[in-house]
Formats: structure tokens, sequence, C-alpha cells
């Protein structure tokens, strides 16, 4: 059992029926649960806060910029192998492998380029936890999931 965070981008957000569509291709994803949601926004601080390990990057100031645009939404997912089910549902970073290699992701499907892709998914257990911090400060993620193996491991 793993948990991610996904962030659906101010991008996306600005129209209602892209969120509709996005929650609704998680909740048809066989192995992925919302355990946790938030509509926020963020302050360039919270985003620089965030993206921290992108500061320098020719592309910083675009992100940041785009993730104060408006609000984002936040959802904590669970499920086996939750981290790479994410990331493979959202698409490759970069919007011209989107076209060629998944054109049904999300990022094909609601992206507008590659800042502007529309979503973030953690890409480490060590990444999820930091992140899922970040977005939801008052719950514990490592303490969900140690509870639900202690709650799996009293199944067997």
């Amino acid at each position: 059992m793993e948990v991610t965070l996904a962030l659906i981008k101010p991008s996306v957000c600005v129209f209602q029926p892209h969120i509709r569509y996005v929650l609704k291709r998680i909740h048809e994803h066989p192995s992925l649960r919302i355990l946790r949601s938030r509509s926020f926004q963020w302050t360039v601080e919270d985003a620089a806060s965030f993206y921290e390990e992108h500061q320098g990057k020719f592309y910083y100031n675009r992100l940041i910029l785009g993730m104060t645009s408006g609000r984002a939404v936040g959802l904590a997912l669970a499920g086996p192998d939750a981290i790479q089910q994410w990331r493979e549902l959202i698409g490759p970073t970069k919007a011209y492998r989107t076209a060629w290699e998944n054109t049904d992701c999300l990022r094909a499907v609601l992206g507008l380029g590659d800042t502007r892709n529309g979503f973030h998914g953690s890409d480490s257990h060590s990444s999820a936890l930091h992140e899922l911090a970040h977005v939801f400060a008052t719950w514990d993620a490592q303490a969900w999931l140690d509870k639900a193996h202690d709650q799996s491991t009293l199944r067997i």
C-alpha cells in the first residue's frame, strides 16, 4: 500500500468540468482511491516552498506563476503502487511525448504545455510524504500507512 500526492493545477481547475473529468478518471481506476481532498490557492511563498528543488531552473518562474494563478486541488491517493499508478494516469511531463506515447493520459487531454501540464505527482515514497504534509498539514500520511498495514496484517 502506498500514498501519493495528486495535484490538479490551476490551468485545469479553471474549468469545473475538467475537475469532474479528473475525479471520474481516478474513481474509474481499479487501484486508486481518494483519501483526502483540498481546494486551495497558493501564495508565491507556498509555491516556492513546495517547488524549492526546482529553484534556479529555466522554467521555475513560469512554474510558480502558474501555480499561483488560481485555485488548485490536492488529493491524497492510496493504493498498491499508488505513486506509479497516478504518474501513469497523468502521463509524461513533456507535452510532446503525450501526443505520441499516451494520448489518453490526463496531460494529453488537459495539459497546455510542458510547464502548464496540468498535474503533479510525487516521484517517490519520501517525496509523497513530504508533499502530502505540505498540502495536508494536519494529516499524518505515515500514521495512516502504518494503521493500514497493521489492519492488513490482522486479516491474514
